[in-house]
């Protein structure tokens, strides 16, 4: 995105002297717009049909309907808008409530300032992008699913070789930028090649490319 056509944001959170914090250090920053604030649920859904943002910021806990609700309706609703958690939880059954909810990522509450923007544009682009200890604990809990994948000479023969290799990266959980520089590739031509894979594969995210993988058994 850029100055010219900005991310448009509803920050969805009941906290208000954290909510004000957060829509100043966004303001601040280019490439970005906070169109609109919600404290729950409920405000954040009656705001969408006037707002239409592209990316939501949505808290987790909140009165009345809180956020896992919440980004089921919008991601059900709407999905073209892309909902980006930003919670103090960090339990595995909340992390993965969110993603099947249709969340396209995952911040704790205390991310560096540039990791909450790369991580607005990112789920603005299509990708599904997760905060350091939150794709730590995914790693962590993949490792100790310990099923042994089955035997495939070619998996996934619908992809590309490229795609194939691509793929085998996302599993070792590179990000798009690592995978970039180690095959020689512009970002762009990442992000194309991985969004190729979802729709192939027809998984939401990372994280469901990546049990794909490893049950195929991709090195």
């Amino acid at each position: 995105m850029t100055s010219v056509n900005p991310v448009r944001l509803l920050v969805v959170d009941d906290h208000a002297p954290f909510r004000a914090g957060l829509c100043a250090l966004l303001a601040a920053a280019p490439g970005v717009e906070v169109a609109d604030v919600a404290a729950s649920g409920e405000q954040a859904l009656a705001l969408l049909p006037r707002v239409q943002p592209d990316v939501v910021l949505m808290d987790l806990a909140m009165p009345g309907m809180g956020g896992m609700e919440a980004t089921a309706r919008i991601t059900a609703d709407s999905p073209h808008v892309r909902v980006l958690v930003l919670s103090m939880a960090d339990d595995d059954a909340s992390v993965f409530a969110a993603m099947q909810a249709g969340a396209r990522g995952y911040l704790l509450k205390g991310a560096r300032r540039d990791e909450v923007l790369r991580s607005v544009h990112a789920v603005a682009q299509g990708e599904a992008i997760f905060g350091p200890a939150i794709a730590t604990r995914l790693m962590s809990y993949f490792a100790a699913l310990g099923a042994e994948p089955a035997p495939a000479d070619h998996p996934f023969p619908e992809l590309t070789v490229r795609e194939r290799e691509i793929l085998a990266l996302v599993a070792r959980h590179l990000t798009n930028p690592q995978i970039a520089e180690r095959l020689g590739l512009s970002p762009k031509t990442v992000r194309n090649h991985v969004s190729s894979i979802f729709a192939k594969l027809q998984v939401a995210d990372r994280a469901h490319a990546i049990m794909r993988a490893r049950d195929a058994g991709l090195p």
